[in-house]
């Protein structure tokens, strides 16, 4: 098809090489770090061609960098890899196609494909860790997503049209479609970073208040403080506890948004309306006064103001959560405490928070706070559900007005009688919802056990995303 298109466009050919040049040397690099001479030159004189700055093929420039000192290509990078709606690609049609912008996204998409996926081996520095996570926000803003958004496997965007080559021969597309991808460069973006941190000297790093400014907070590395919290001192541990604490500020911040949006209770009609103006029900008013309406003098006399009910009808509701904190169950752990400390916040929600391994852990004195409640966990061991359990029936007070969420990867040493005593509060008329883990690189993973008998009891086990619990939560309290 290509070749039928350059035999009736010429001046197509030329570009197309271009491109396939690019792309060439796109998989040479990512297969192989030693340099391919040949398609080293020949994509320097591409890219110099089209008049983009040579920095695109230095591995060691950043796209912050390039931006800076072109700040022109900052628009051409974001939604890069988005693909063109179906009504684009038919307007455009083949002989349509701008062949020459083609070959610059090519340049760009190799330029932050390569900086993200590309990464070298050996001991990482401070700044690169922090090069490599801007270099991701950059492939998260091409893909259409927010940045640090695909890193903890919240893919913001549904998957796009169908694929493309590499090399542009398939199809009529002329970007790579990375779309249908999503659910998975998520996971592969997360893996890579944890491999970063893991490779970094951080006991050295936070002892250097230089080094460990260059840190930006991220799901990977907390989980790495949050694991070495009980080896660090003085300097480091004050730089490691500012670094969790601006991590728990902005998930907060995210999640509390997602909170808000929610409507709790019914309106509650037994009590008066405040009389205030912005409770003014403007159209009652006008409709139970028009006997008053006066035609002679164009006026409408009124007798009475009619107010909006505002107030809700809440009844006392209380929230247990009971977490995982086997090495497995890092990002819930994060999630679920900064969570329950939002929901602790809301009026008439009593909330309790348990964290187990073989060991249950009773955090409901710091659920207020989940930085406080993050430094008193202690990850890693074995999972023994059964006293989290111990812990978590007695709460249970009035079932009818208590939910238990129970997040975990259930691979539980005592199986049946923790299903045993998890149907019990099932069947009690408590609320149970059963959430499965997230890791930091993004995969869910639940014992194939309990999640068919999650499924028979009537209570599946819902997604990792913290976004589904929220909406869960948020519908048990209305």
């Amino acid at each position: 098809m290509t070749d039928r298109t350059n035999e009736q466009n010429p001046e197509a050919a030329p570009h197309d090489n271009r491109r396939q040049v690019l792309y060439w040397r796109l998989l040479a690099r990512l297969f192989d770090h030693e340099e391919q001479a040949t398609l080293e030159s020949s994509s320097l004189a591409v890219v110099e061609n089209m008049g983009l700055p040579p920095a695109l093929l230095d591995p060691q420039a950043s796209v912050d960098s390039i931006v800076q000192r072109h700040p022109e290509l900052a628009a051409e990078f974001d939604g890069l890899m988005v693909p063109e709606t179906e009504a684009e690609s038919t307007e455009e049609g083949d002989g349509g196609r701008d062949r020459a912008a083609e070959v610059r996204r090519a340049a760009l998409v190799s330029k932050v494909l390569l900086n993200v996926f590309a990464s070298a081996s050996g001991t990482v520095t401070a700044g690169q860790l922090s090069r490599w996570q801007s270099d991701a926000g950059w492939l998260e803003r091409a893909l259409g997503c927010k940045p640090g958004e695909l890193r903890g496997g919240r893919a913001g965007r549904s998957a796009g049209g169908p694929g493309v080559s590499p090399t542009g021969s398939g199809g009529g597309g002329t970007t790579p479609d990375l779309s249908r991808l999503i659910p998975a460069i998520g996971p592969e973006l997360g893996a890579i970073e944890a491999d970063l941190v893991k490779r970094m000297h951080l006991r050295e790093v936070l002892a250097d208040p230089k080094l460990a400014a260059q840190l930006t907070p991220s799901m990977s590395l907390i989980e790495q403080l949050l694991r070495d919290k009980n080896n660090l001192s003085g300097v480091a541990l004050a730089n490691a506890k500012d670094l969790i604490r601006r991590f728990v500020d902005e998930v907060a911040e995210v999640l509390r948004t997602q909170v808000e949006k929610a409507t709790v209770g019914a309106l509650d009609r037994s009590v008066p309306p405040k009389r205030v103006f912005r409770n003014l029900d403007l159209d009652r008013t006008i409709w139970k006064n028009l006997t008053n309406w006066s035609p002679e003098e164009e006026r409408l006399y009124v007798d009475r103001l009619y107010y909006r009910h505002t107030a809700r009808k809440t009844t006392p509701q209380r929230l247990i959560v009971v977490v995982d904190q086997s090495g497995s169950m890092v990002d819930s752990m994060v999630n679920c405490t900064i969570l329950a400390s939002i929901f602790a916040g809301l009026p008439k929600v009593d909330v309790h928070l348990i964290a187990y391994d073989t060991q249950a852990l009773d955090l409901t004195p710091w659920v207020h706070d989940p930085f406080e409640t993050l430094l008193r966990t202690n990850l890693g061991g074995g999972t023994d559900g059964t006293v989290a359990m111990a812990l978590a029936r007695p709460k249970i007070a009035e079932p009818r007005n208590t939910v238990v969420v129970w997040i975990s990867d259930f691979y539980e040493w005592r199986t049946e009688p923790l299903f045993e005593s998890m149907a019990a509060i099932h069947r009690s008329g408590a609320k149970f919802i059963p959430v499965g883990s997230v890791t930091s690189s993004g995969r869910a993973s639940v014992n194939p056990w309990f999640r068919e008998r999650f499924k028979d009891l009537g209570t599946p086990v819902i997604s990792g995303h913290i976004r589904k619990l929220v909406h869960e939560l948020k519908t048990f309290l209305a």
